[in-house]
């Protein structure tokens, strides 16, 4: 966070005041919202009678891109410092009931984490060894087996070179489900992969007791039309592991909460467990043979493991993702009801990942997708190890006896730490071998600077040995090419240049890479219900960096004007970026504009007041941030002009707000309008808008672009 205020500071110059609140006591002050701002006076909204709901997000230090707060109004409510003593109490009662420590929890305000010390030595992968009745000691050393073949795979200094200093060569495929795919590398030997067809578990090398797990535990997904002898994967999930399974990172751009979402989750965590066991049993196994070998024998054939212990990194934006993906791992773990699988901490985990139904209040009304990105916790800031043996699992193990660790962005960050911090540590990071970033798109809407702070501080050289047995270490990891191994797997709901940049600037996995590329034919312009007029206006700009500068510069010379008479009242102006809406807001104080503003930090009386000055028309302008959308959902009634400052971040928020011109009036008006600001460097959202070929035609064309959408296109 305080990096990104260098960035707004020319941008907020007129900010007075800054925020100084943390995200956990915002989080909290959310959970005690008083009685009279819940009052507010607002026409027949359900929504502006709402109950504490999902604004742990919005309050969240996750979702902040400055440390600057609303202006004006909204920062006469301070934030309480309290906590919700009842509950804090209940929990605390609870678990002491259970005999367990609650250091750990972020609701009882305690920094100290909780970490399992107890069960340490039964973790230990030194002083453990493999189990006779495993019987997968040897079944690692096929040589088709694709664990090994990728982490055995000595590469050569002029291969680092090669990797460090040549472009990557591409080819183009086309797949029967994901659609059409970009296979990269810079190493030419390696082929373009072929889509498997049909998938015989045994064939995919998984760790013993998975092959007989995973068909159970994927039944929930599989049609009733797929014949019981298909492959135990749906055919998304039979392409992606197929990709996964070849270590290739992997970039999917069509991650849906609603449709697919919990499929790509149980494929990604079949992968990290395979990867975790196979790894954990070459360990163990030579544990044993350097236990009952000849004195005198050369050890130097043992190097099977990392600098550090953690081999897969998670991250996921709340903790309901953490709890979904545990209870998938303990899932694919257990090989039937009678071999239940010893799960440390389950308790307590559960009290702190899971959440109580009755909770969220039954009357709101939000669309399904809202629903399924914000169900259960969704705290947004944790980080939890867990560690593997065998037949048991370890919940709160310490990162550095953890196999796994899964966390948030904000987690993964403050135990990183910034430049001078006393207190911060990120060699667990230095021998990452799978790193999952799930809904990448929704850290856009928290803060995305934790995701490259992240990955600025991974596969580095540990500054700590941390009681590593250097003759067990890998030559890759000495040599310090750990990154040149480490596969990311890289999941959104759409195309960002920001996540692309962190796909292709930030991943150098040897294998190569594949990212799904397919363009949207049609477009969420088809979704608008309302008639509407579209003026798509194209702005000139020399660069990427330049293009914020111009698009204001092209906004108040060139649009504005034509808003600022009485008769455009009722225009909403909607703004994707912060610091964006933060610039807007100021000129508009300057210029002493009739404008009111909501975005992400305002709080819930200031949010009714100024929907209800913008519906009654005593302010002509709403500045309106894609974050507030994003979070909350309103319908805000009363729009007559639309003016998208920038394209949409998710497309489908185009029509959304198109449609809520219908919330006000049961017919149409004519002098309705919608006004979109777009360069040539919006190809990707534009596309996502209009579809691929109208992006195609307005790219070549320098002249603005008129749009009729007569209802369902």
């Amino acid at each position: 966070q305080s990096e990104d205020s260098d960035k707004s500071s020319a941008e907020s110059d007129s900010e007075t005041e800054v925020e100084q609140v943390s995200g956990y006591h915002k989080l909290l002050a959310t959970l005690k919202t008083s009685p009279e701002s819940e009052t507010e006076e607002e026409e027949d909204e359900s929504e502006s009678e709402e109950p504490e709901e999902s604004e742990a997000e919005m309050g969240s230090e996750g979702s902040q891109e400055t440390g600057e707060a609303e202006g004006g109004e909204e920062d006469k409510n301070d934030v309480p410092e309290e906590e919700e003593e009842a509950t804090a109490e209940q929990i605390l009662s609870q678990e002491q009931a259970d005999g367990t420590d609650t250091s750990c929890d972020p609701r009882h305000g305690v920094i100290e984490e909780f970490t399992d010390v107890k069960h340490e030595s039964e973790f230990s992968l030194e002083t453990n060894f493999m189990e006779e009745e495993s019987g997968d000691c040897n079944a690692d050393k096929r040589d088709s087996n694709p664990f090994k073949q990728h982490m055995d795979k000595e590469l050569e200094d002029k291969e680092i070179e090669k990797m460090s200093t040549l472009p990557k060569t591409s080819n183009q495929s086309q797949w029967p489900r994901v659609g059409q795919l970009i296979f990269s590398s810079t190493l030419e030997k390696h082929k373009t992969l072929k889509a498997d067809k049909e998938v015989d578990v045994k064939q995919l090398h998984l760790h013993k007791p998975l092959e007989s797990t995973w068909p159970k535990v994927n039944k929930q997904f599989l049609s009733s039309v797929d014949k019981p002898s298909d492959s135990p994967f749906t055919p998304l999930q039979r392409e992606l592991f197929c990709i996964m399974n070849s270590y290739r990172d992997l970039f999917y751009p069509e991650r849906n909460a609603l449709t697919n979402g919990e499929e790509i989750r149980h494929a990604y965590c079949l992968h990290a467990l395979n990867h975790v066991l196979k790894a954990n049993a070459q360990v163990l196994s030579n544990n044993t043979k350097r236990r009952d070998r000849k004195p005198g024998t050369d050890t130097d054939d043992y190097r099977d493991q990392g600098l550090t212990r953690p081999k897969v990194l998670m991250i996921v934006p709340f903790r309901e993702c953490a709890l979904r993906i545990v209870h998938a791992l303990i899932s694919l773990l257990e090989v039937n009801d009678k071999k239940k699988i010893d799960v440390s901490n389950k308790k307590r985990f559960k009290g702190e990942f899971g959440s109580d139904p009755e909770e969220k209040p039954p009357n709101l009304k939000r669309p399904e997708d809202y629903e399924a990105v914000f169900a259960g916790n969704i705290d947004d800031h944790f980080r939890i190890g867990v560690a593997i043996l065998q037949k048991s699992m370890r919940l709160y193990a310490p990162f550095y006896s953890s196999d796994i660790i899964i966390a948030s962005p904000l987690g993964i960050r403050t135990v990183i730490g910034a430049e001078g911090e006393k207190k911060r540590d990120f060699d667990f990071l230095s021998s990452i071998e799978i790193l999952i970033i799930d809904q990448a798109d929704i850290y856009l809407m928290q803060n995305w600077e934790h995701v490259l702070h992240l990955m600025k501080h991974i596969n580095l050289l540990p500054l700590d040995s941390h009681g590593v047995d250097f003759s067990r270490v890998r030559m890759l990891n000495l040599n310090n090419w750990s990154k040149y191994y480490r596969q990311t797997l890289l999941f959104s709901a759409l195309q960002d240049p920001q996540i692309n940049s962190v796909f292709n600037k930030h991943c150098f996995n040897y294998s190569g890479q594949v990212a799904v590329r397919n363009m949207p034919l049609t477009g969420s312009i088809s979704h608008v219900a309302v008639q509407l007029p579209h003026v798509f206006r194209r702005l000139e700009a020399e660069s990427v960096t330049s293009v914020i500068d111009s698009r204001f510069q092209f906004f108040i010379d060139k649009v504005l004007p034509e808003y600022r008479d009485a008769i455009m009242s009722h225009t909403l102006i909607y703004v994707p970026s912060y610091f964006d809406y933060v610039r807007l807001r100021n000129y508009f104080k300057k210029e002493d504009l009739n404008f009111t503003h909501i975005c992400e930090y305002t709080k819930k009386a200031a949010v009714c007041r100024a929907r209800r000055f913008f519906l009654k028309g005593e302010k002509q302008f709403l500045l309106f941030t894609e974050r507030f959308h994003f979070y909350k959902r309103y319908t805000i009634k009363g729009i007559r002009n639309l003016i998208f400052y920038e394209l949409p971040t998710y497309s489908h928020f185009y029509s959304e707000i198109c449609n809520m011109l219908r919330a006000t009036d049961s017919g149409v008006d004519s002098t309705w309008t919608c006004t979109v600001l777009y360069s040539k460097y919006d190809a990707q959202k534009l596309a996502a808008v209009v579809g691929i070929d109208r992006t195609a035609q307005m790219l070549q064309s320098k002249k603005n672009v008129h749009l009729f959408v007569t209802g369902e296109n």
